[in-house]
């Protein structure tokens, strides 16, 4: 791997960079999301992360560095760029499974940052990180499919501009294990749809620019062609998607924990404790050189990760993929701990964005899988080496 970025990735850089400290920064306490996403779409800051026809075309190699000056500020960033989850992975779904009509009426509103989405998968009754206990029904009715079911953590259900329900349910539950679930589209106005309510984690609340709901489908009924794929491929659909925003998610991860050793070197410098500057403090200073070591180390495996993923694929990364996720949130998690212990009470306050960020950190340990299933399946995979 070459690790200088190349003359791409480093224009795009720099904009991003500006945009930051001129847009991002400033508007972090009462954001103005339309007029971000006014001043991205101007400098050229658009759907960055998209492949292909639809984006901006770059490679994972060279979104990381990108998605990582975002996740300095992931409440905003994100969303101002049109490069905010779940639209993300909803956005690559429609344009690697859906139908052109499909395409036509909800991936261009999408891209154009006019709607949002969700995407709903986990359930409040079952084990979802085991995909095969969904319960939610889809069911065949003529040229109708209708669904009944409870979902909840449907992030970006909350928001006002959240247009289409992408929805994961069982289709046929006498069907071999991987190929009973189905995936369809289901617009918020549809009948029988009722938003319950918003759902927190560690009491915070995204609002606008996402927020997590809980969602009743009862009796819902949408046309036929709906369908995402076939009947049946729902769960494959469901792993091509979660793949690239598990390492979406880490990139930001590295721009947060950047952000928290930022803040707390700033921190320890100025402040004075028992005669002496706090970044004086033996146990200071092995925190800070901790955290520079821990983001180094997690950095290089998501470039590791990108980089598989644009040579050999999703799948021929799927180790690595798995190494990330288990590893870089609880990393960025003990960084930002360590930057809170240096804040004192303002660490834990409203007055730095340490808490917030802790809490996405946590988060991200249960999103998308699970610590404790990726370690499962990534021990299976190494011992398979020695079962032959």
């Amino acid at each position: 791997m070459d690790f200088a970025f190349d003359a791409v990735t480093e224009g795009y850089r720099r904009r991003l960079l500006a945009f930051m400290d001129e847009h991002v920064y400033p508007a972090e306490h009462q954001p103005d999301l339309g007029a971000l996403q006014r001043a991205a779409r101007e400098l050229g800051l658009w759907n960055l992360f998209l492949t292909g026809e639809h984006g901006a075309g770059l490679t994972n190699l060279q979104y990381a560095p990108l998605a990582e000056i975002m996740g300095r500020s992931p409440s905003i960033a994100p969303a101002a760029l049109n490069c905010a989850a779940p639209d993300t992975g909803n956005m690559e779904l429609l344009a690697g499974f859906g139908t052109p009509w499909q395409q036509d009426r909800w991936l261009k509103p999408l891209l154009d940052g006019r709607i949002r989405s969700a995407f709903c998968m986990t359930e409040p009754e079952v084990a979802s990180s085991d995909a095969t206990n969904i319960a939610t029904r889809i069911e065949r009715d003529g040229d109708q499919y209708v669904i009944n079911g409870r979902k909840w953590f449907a992030t970006g259900g909350m928001s006002p501009r959240c247009e289409i329900f992408v929805v994961m349910g069982r289709s046929d539950p006498g069907g071999p294990r991987h190929r009973q679930q189905s995936m369809v589209l289901v617009p918020r106005d549809t009948p029988g749809v009722t938003v319950v309510r918003g759902l927190h984690s560690f009491g915070y609340d995204d609002g606008d620019h996402g927020g997590h709901a809980e969602i009743e489908f009862a009796d819902v009924r949408v046309p036929a062609e709906h369908l995402i794929g076939g009947e049946g491929d729902g769960f494959a659909i469901a792993q091509a998607r979660l793949g690239p925003g598990r390492i979406h998610h880490c990139m930001r991860l590295i721009g947060m924990a950047e952000r928290a050793l930022e803040l707390m070197c700033r921190r320890v410098t100025a402040r004075v404790a028992f005669g002496r500057p706090l970044a004086e403090q033996g146990v200071v200073q092995d925190w800070i050189a901790g955290s520079r070591v821990r983001i180094e180390q997690a950095r290089l495996l998501v470039l590791k990760t990108a980089w598989l993923m644009d040579t050999v694929g999703n799948q021929g990364a799927h180790t690595e993929i798995q190494a990330i996720k288990i590893a870089v949130p609880s990393t960025v998690e003990w960084i930002l701990d360590r930057a809170i212990q240096a804040h004192g009470a303002a660490g834990v306050s409203q007055d730095t964005p340490l808490a917030a960020l802790w809490s996405r950190a946590r988060t991200i340990r249960i999103a998308d899988g699970p610590d404790e299933v990726h370690r499962r399946s990534l021990a299976r995979r190494e011992l398979r080496r020695f079962s032959q």
